[in-house]
């Protein structure tokens, strides 16, 4: 009986943490949309003090959309990439909007998932969240690339000449 190697496993692992991530990601902008409403985000985006009225609830309605569209790509397994680089660069955002709010020392609620009770928010640990984020982008993105294609399928692109 031939022994499998961690490698023969890992194409099911990074499919997995690709719809769990995706699945997260689409329920995060569902909840901010319909569960909580958009209200109710646009507040939290203010609490920030980043950017201001009428921007805040530009960035509040688009915040959304975008991680319901990256996470149903991930899911669907349809432009991978773009949607990779789309939620790091969320992740990156949320980052930088939590470190600014640091930064100010302003003790605000999230305007995240998982929050319901509004109650202020734990830095170290939101910044933990978005280092196993990117880890876990990371890891996908490593492991379509060295499996070529297990992960986003088909091949690239070879133009004539």
């Amino acid at each position: 009986m031939p022994t499998r190697k961690a490698n023969d496993f890992a194409p099911y692992v990074a499919l997995a943490l690709r719809v769990a991530l995706g699945v997260f990601f689409f329920y995060s902008g569902w909840s901010k949309i319909w569960s909580e409403g958009l209200d109710n985000f646009t507040r939290a985006v203010a609490n920030y003090k980043i950017v201001h009225e009428p921007l805040d609830a530009v960035v509040a309605y688009a915040i959304p959309w975008l991680e319901m569209i990256c996470g149903l790509l991930l899911v669907i397994g349809l432009w991978l990439r773009g949607a990779l680089w789309g939620l790091a660069g969320l992740v990156g955002v949320f980052a930088f909007g939590v470190g600014m709010a640091w930064s100010k020392n302003l003790n605000i609620a999230c305007g995240c998932n998982g929050n319901p009770d509004g109650s202020p928010m734990n830095y170290t640990t939101k910044f933990v969240e978005f280092g196993a984020y990117w880890a876990a982008l990371f890891f996908i993105w490593y492991l379509g690339r060295k499996n070529s294609g297990h992960v986003f399928g088909g091949t690239r692109l070879k133009l004539p000449g």
